[in-house]
Protein backbone atom coordinates (compact mmCIF):
# COMPACT_ATOMS: atom_id res chain seq x y z
CA UNK A 1 0.00 0.00 0.00
CA UNK A 2 2.79 2.45 0.88
CA UNK A 3 4.47 1.94 -2.50
CA UNK A 4 1.13 2.44 -4.29
CA UNK A 5 0.52 5.72 -2.45
CA UNK A 6 4.02 6.93 -3.34
CA UNK A 7 3.61 6.26 -7.04
CA UNK A 8 0.47 8.39 -7.18
CA UNK A 9 2.60 11.34 -6.07
CA UNK A 10 5.07 10.90 -8.92
CA UNK A 11 8.44 9.16 -8.98
CA UNK A 12 9.15 8.51 -5.28
CA UNK A 13 12.57 9.66 -4.15
CA UNK A 14 14.56 9.26 -0.95
CA UNK A 15 17.10 11.84 0.23
CA UNK A 16 20.10 11.31 2.52
CA UNK A 17 21.38 14.60 3.91
CA UNK A 18 25.00 14.77 4.98
CA UNK A 19 26.95 17.82 6.14
CA UNK A 20 28.75 18.21 2.80
CA UNK A 21 26.95 15.87 0.41
CA UNK A 22 23.36 14.87 -0.30
CA UNK A 23 22.19 11.73 -2.08
CA UNK A 24 18.88 11.36 -3.90
CA UNK A 25 17.62 8.06 -5.28
CA UNK A 26 14.48 6.70 -6.93
CA UNK A 27 12.93 4.25 -4.49
CA UNK A 28 11.56 1.94 -7.19
CA UNK A 29 14.63 1.95 -9.45
CA UNK A 30 17.75 0.42 -7.84
CA UNK A 31 20.87 2.24 -8.99
CA UNK A 32 19.19 5.45 -10.16
CA UNK A 33 20.95 7.53 -7.54
CA UNK A 34 23.05 10.69 -7.67
CA UNK A 35 24.52 13.20 -5.26
CA UNK A 36 25.17 16.92 -4.94
CA UNK A 37 26.21 19.50 -2.39
CA UNK A 38 22.55 20.33 -1.69
CA UNK A 39 19.23 18.51 -2.02
CA UNK A 40 18.36 20.64 -5.03
CA UNK A 41 21.62 19.75 -6.76
CA UNK A 42 21.19 16.07 -5.96
CA UNK A 43 17.68 16.07 -7.43
CA UNK A 44 18.89 17.92 -10.53
CA UNK A 45 21.65 15.35 -10.98
CA UNK A 46 19.18 12.50 -10.51
CA UNK A 47 16.89 13.94 -13.18
CA UNK A 48 19.83 14.52 -15.50
CA UNK A 49 20.91 10.89 -15.29
CA UNK A 50 17.55 9.49 -16.38
CA UNK A 51 18.73 8.87 -19.98
CA UNK A 52 21.74 6.94 -18.69
CA UNK A 53 19.63 4.91 -16.29
CA UNK A 54 17.14 4.14 -19.06
CA UNK A 55 19.90 2.04 -20.66
CA UNK A 56 19.77 -0.16 -17.55
CA UNK A 57 15.97 -0.38 -17.66
CA UNK A 58 16.17 -1.39 -21.33
CA UNK A 59 18.70 -4.10 -20.48
CA UNK A 60 16.21 -5.38 -17.90
CA UNK A 61 13.31 -5.00 -20.36
CA UNK A 62 11.43 -2.78 -17.95
CA UNK A 63 9.78 0.39 -19.22
CA UNK A 64 10.94 3.62 -17.61
CA UNK A 65 8.93 6.61 -18.91
CA UNK A 66 10.83 9.65 -20.15
CA UNK A 67 8.66 11.85 -17.93
CA UNK A 68 9.81 10.01 -14.78
CA UNK A 69 12.39 12.73 -14.11
CA UNK A 70 9.77 15.45 -14.39
CA UNK A 71 7.76 14.13 -11.44
CA UNK A 72 10.35 13.52 -8.73
CA UNK A 73 8.64 13.49 -5.33
CA UNK A 74 10.68 13.32 -2.12
CA UNK A 75 8.80 10.98 0.20
CA UNK A 76 11.50 10.32 2.80
CA UNK A 77 14.50 12.20 4.15
CA UNK A 78 17.13 10.70 6.42
CA UNK A 79 20.10 12.25 8.19
CA UNK A 80 23.41 11.14 6.78
CA UNK A 81 26.79 10.57 8.41
CA UNK A 82 30.47 10.73 7.65
CA UNK A 83 29.95 7.93 5.13
CA UNK A 84 27.50 10.14 3.25
CA UNK A 85 30.06 12.92 2.98
CA UNK A 86 32.70 10.37 1.96
CA UNK A 87 30.50 9.47 -1.02
CA UNK A 88 28.30 6.51 -0.03
CA UNK A 89 24.47 6.37 0.28
CA UNK A 90 24.91 4.62 3.59
CA UNK A 91 21.73 5.02 5.65
CA UNK A 92 18.97 2.42 5.72
CA UNK A 93 15.56 4.07 5.54
CA UNK A 94 12.00 3.15 6.43
CA UNK A 95 11.33 2.51 2.73
CA UNK A 96 14.21 0.01 2.69
CA UNK A 97 12.41 -1.97 5.39
CA UNK A 98 9.15 -2.34 3.51
CA UNK A 99 8.01 -5.82 2.51
CA UNK A 100 8.68 -7.16 -0.98
CA UNK A 101 6.37 -9.54 -2.82
CA UNK A 102 7.74 -12.00 -5.37
CA UNK A 103 6.96 -9.91 -8.46
CA UNK A 104 8.60 -6.77 -7.13
CA UNK A 105 11.60 -8.67 -5.78
CA UNK A 106 12.19 -10.23 -9.19
CA UNK A 107 11.77 -6.86 -10.91
CA UNK A 108 14.44 -5.30 -8.73
CA UNK A 109 16.76 -8.26 -9.22
CA UNK A 110 16.44 -7.83 -12.99
CA UNK A 111 17.58 -4.23 -12.65
CA UNK A 112 20.58 -5.23 -10.55
CA UNK A 113 21.49 -7.88 -13.13
CA UNK A 114 21.14 -5.29 -15.89
CA UNK A 115 23.47 -2.94 -14.00
CA UNK A 116 26.10 -5.70 -13.96
CA UNK A 117 25.68 -6.28 -17.70
CA UNK A 118 26.11 -2.59 -18.42
CA UNK A 119 29.21 -2.45 -16.22
CA UNK A 120 30.73 -5.43 -18.04
CA UNK A 121 29.99 -3.87 -21.44
CA UNK A 122 31.56 -0.56 -20.42
CA UNK A 123 34.64 -2.28 -18.99
CA UNK A 124 35.06 -4.37 -22.15
CA UNK A 125 35.13 -1.24 -24.28
CA UNK A 126 37.20 0.98 -21.98
CA UNK A 127 40.93 1.60 -22.38
CA UNK A 128 43.19 0.11 -19.73
CA UNK A 129 44.40 3.58 -18.77
CA UNK A 130 41.55 5.97 -18.02
CA UNK A 131 41.69 9.74 -18.22
CA UNK A 132 42.58 11.20 -14.84
CA UNK A 133 40.02 13.04 -12.76
CA UNK A 134 40.03 16.82 -12.24
CA UNK A 135 42.64 16.48 -9.47
CA UNK A 136 44.74 13.95 -11.33
CA UNK A 137 43.37 10.91 -9.50
CA UNK A 138 41.10 7.96 -10.12
CA UNK A 139 41.54 4.23 -10.63
CA UNK A 140 42.40 2.80 -14.03
CA UNK A 141 40.09 0.22 -15.59
CA UNK A 142 41.37 -3.02 -14.06
CA UNK A 143 41.72 -1.53 -10.59
CA UNK A 144 38.19 -0.18 -10.82
CA UNK A 145 36.82 -3.57 -11.88
CA UNK A 146 38.73 -5.25 -9.05
CA UNK A 147 37.36 -2.70 -6.59
CA UNK A 148 33.78 -3.39 -7.69
CA UNK A 149 34.26 -7.16 -7.41
CA UNK A 150 35.74 -6.83 -3.93
CA UNK A 151 32.88 -4.62 -2.81
CA UNK A 152 30.30 -7.08 -4.12
CA UNK A 153 31.82 -9.92 -2.12
CA UNK A 154 31.60 -7.71 0.98
CA UNK A 155 28.02 -6.69 0.16
CA UNK A 156 27.09 -10.35 -0.33
CA UNK A 157 28.04 -11.09 3.26
CA UNK A 158 25.31 -8.73 4.44
CA UNK A 159 22.88 -11.16 2.74
CA UNK A 160 24.42 -14.26 4.31
CA UNK A 161 26.59 -15.17 1.29
CA UNK A 162 30.19 -15.95 2.15
CA UNK A 163 32.34 -16.20 -0.96
CA UNK A 164 35.80 -14.77 -1.65
CA UNK A 165 36.14 -11.82 -3.97
CA UNK A 166 36.55 -13.13 -7.53
CA UNK A 167 39.85 -12.60 -9.26
CA UNK A 168 39.90 -10.22 -12.18
CA UNK A 169 38.91 -12.13 -15.32
CA UNK A 170 37.60 -15.22 -13.49
CA UNK A 171 34.19 -15.25 -15.17
CA UNK A 172 33.11 -18.45 -13.46
CA UNK A 173 33.71 -16.99 -9.99
CA UNK A 174 32.18 -13.64 -10.93
CA UNK A 175 29.02 -15.24 -12.32
CA UNK A 176 28.86 -17.60 -9.35
CA UNK A 177 28.87 -14.70 -6.89
CA UNK A 178 26.31 -12.74 -8.87
CA UNK A 179 23.98 -15.73 -9.18
CA UNK A 180 24.09 -16.24 -5.41
CA UNK A 181 23.26 -12.57 -4.82
CA UNK A 182 20.43 -12.59 -7.36
CA UNK A 183 18.96 -15.74 -5.83
CA UNK A 184 18.54 -13.82 -2.57
CA UNK A 185 17.31 -10.61 -4.17
CA UNK A 186 14.61 -12.47 -6.14
CA UNK A 187 12.94 -13.88 -3.04
CA UNK A 188 10.05 -12.11 -1.28
CA UNK A 189 11.07 -10.35 1.92
CA UNK A 190 9.42 -9.22 5.14
CA UNK A 191 11.78 -6.24 5.19
CA UNK A 192 14.05 -7.59 7.91
CA UNK A 193 17.79 -8.21 7.36
CA UNK A 194 18.67 -11.82 6.60
CA UNK A 195 21.66 -11.83 8.94
CA UNK A 196 22.53 -10.05 12.20
CA UNK A 197 23.79 -6.56 11.31
CA UNK A 198 22.96 -7.33 7.67
CA UNK A 199 21.03 -5.33 5.10
CA UNK A 200 17.34 -5.45 4.19
CA UNK A 201 16.91 -6.77 0.66
CA UNK A 202 15.60 -3.47 -0.74
CA UNK A 203 18.63 -1.62 0.56
CA UNK A 204 21.02 -4.31 -0.70
CA UNK A 205 19.59 -4.03 -4.21
CA UNK A 206 19.88 -0.25 -4.35
CA UNK A 207 23.33 -0.16 -2.77
CA UNK A 208 24.76 -2.84 -5.07
CA UNK A 209 23.23 -1.30 -8.19
CA UNK A 210 24.34 2.21 -7.17
CA UNK A 211 27.95 1.11 -6.71
CA UNK A 212 28.07 -0.78 -10.00
CA UNK A 213 26.52 2.05 -12.01
CA UNK A 214 28.46 4.81 -10.28
CA UNK A 215 31.68 3.18 -11.47
CA UNK A 216 30.27 2.20 -14.88
CA UNK A 217 29.34 5.82 -15.55
CA UNK A 218 32.66 7.05 -14.20
CA UNK A 219 34.46 4.63 -16.50
CA UNK A 220 32.41 5.85 -19.46
CA UNK A 221 33.19 9.47 -18.68
CA UNK A 222 36.88 8.86 -18.14
CA UNK A 223 37.18 6.79 -21.31
CA UNK A 224 36.31 9.85 -23.37
CA UNK A 225 39.13 12.19 -24.45
CA UNK A 226 39.36 15.53 -22.69
CA UNK A 227 37.39 18.05 -24.72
Amino acid sequence: MAATRRRKQGTPVGVEQGAKRVFAWALDWPGWCRSGKTEEQALEALAGYLPRYQAVARQARIALPAEAAERLSVVERVEGSGATDFGVPHEITAADREKLDTDEARRRARLVSAAWRLFDQVAAGAPAELRKGPRGGGRDRDKMVGHVLGAEAAYARTLGIKLPAPELGDREAIEGLRKRILAVLREPSDGEPLTPKGWPVRYAARRIAWHVLDHAWEMQDRSEPQG
